[in-house]
């Protein structure tokens, strides 16, 4: 695999494919380009997601983020082409990326985007609880 920025994303098999499990990436060096200016935009990004039969292979999305470095991009439209060419390339069931950019002009600017499966329902959200054991007295 090259170590040139590339718009290629690759995966590899869901190892439990039977089972919905969250996979949660934090993407802490994020550019690319204002697009009115040219100056750098940093933005942390947040991808959150269940796969189905396929995830996405590391070294790739680290290229594939890379490749943005010199192009200009609006905040808003960044975050939703790199939403559906993860989708594309991946087909989850559920996929959220949230982009949180560093100020510009005074102003933070955070965009979420999320693709859901048709017919894909998250299973209900169980709470646990924790015990001090010492004491049995909830903590």
């Amino acid at each position: 695999m090259s170590s040139q920025p590339s718009k290629a994303l690759e995966t590899f098999p869901n190892p439990n494919s039977g089972r919905d499990f969250h996979i949660h990436m934090e993407i802490p060096e994020f550019t690319c380009l204002c697009p009115k200016t040219g100056q750098p935009d940093f933005a942390v990004l947040y991808l959150d997601y269940i796969p189905d039969q396929k995830c996405v292979e590391l070294k790739s999305l680290k290229l594939y983020m890379w490749s943005f470095r010199d192009e200009g991009c609006f905040h808003e439209a960044v975050t939703n082409q790199i939403l559906d060419d993860l989708v594309a390339a991946t087909e989850p069931r559920f996929m959220r990326l949230t982009a949180k950019f560093y100020v510009r002009g005074g102003i933070f600017t955070n965009v979420v985007a999320e693709h859901r499966q048709p017919g894909w329902q998250p299973l209900a959200r169980v709470e646990l609880v924790q015990f001090d054991t010492q004491s049995n007295i909830r903590g």
